[in-house]
């Protein structure tokens, strides 16, 4: 539960926002192809998850899916 906690927090989500900007940022700049557009596509979860605050692995672990139900 420390980790969705973690996850819930300001410092949780804007890791998963700047993770899904990486992913995004290095598929389309440095993998290109259909390599890159498909880790780009992957980027957008990480992204979209932190962006609407949502732990797809909060109910896995015994918490909240939305991370303001946390708190």
């Amino acid at each position: 539960m420390g980790f969705a906690k973690f996850m819930a927090t300001a410092v949780g989500r804007g890791l998963r926002i700047v993770v899904g900007l990486a992913l995004i940022a290095y598929g389309l700049l440095v993998v290109h192809g259909t390599t890159g557009t498909v880790l780009a596509v992957v980027g957008l979860v990480p992204l979209s998850l932190g962006a609407f605050n949502i732990c797809i692995l909060g109910p896995l672990l015994g918490a909240p899916l939305r991370g303001s139900d946390l708190t």
